[in-house]
């Protein structure tokens, strides 16, 4: 199933040079600016972020955003979450694959219910829907 929006509101836009290996990231409007290497565990020299850090980054603030509207659909308050994404990188066929942990802790909130809140974010989630199907992701409700 693919998932188009009825409307574009807004185009991000970055321009990549170089790759992973000594690469560099620039947004259209400048405000990010980034070196790119690949990370030591992979053979790469480090000391700079890598494409997995970066989806780490967007996939959790986009799933919390989300999270607000599963909140408020369930009437139960996320605020004062925390979120840690996690990006596995590894060997998959002739290349390589990714696999995603999202790891939530809401105070106030059961485990169960906090269970619950990110199954319902999970399906509402646009990275959640961009990746389903193709990369596999754990959530997990943590305690605070």
């Amino acid at each position: 199933m693919t998932n188009t929006p009825d409307k574009i509101v807004y185009t991000a836009g970055a321009t990549v040079t170089g790759g992973r290996r000594g690469g560099r990231a620039v947004s259209d409007d400048g405000i990010l600016d980034l070196e790119l290497q690949a990370p030591k565990e992979t053979g790469g020299p480090g000391g700079a972020t890598n494409p997995e850090q970066l989806f780490a980054a967007g996939y959790g603030a986009c799933f919390q955003g989300a999270m607000g509207l599963a909140a408020k659909e369930l009437g139960v308050d996320a605020g004062g979450s925390t979120l840690r994404a996690e990006v596995g990188l590894g060997p998959e066929g002739e290349s390589f694959a990714i696999a995603v942990t999202l790891r939530v802790t809401v105070p106030g909130l059961t485990q169960e219910q906090t269970q619950e809140l990110i199954e319902r974010t999970h399906q509402l989630c646009p990275y959640s829907k961009a990746v389903r199907g193709n990369v596999p992701v754990t959530l997990v409700a943590e305690t605070a």
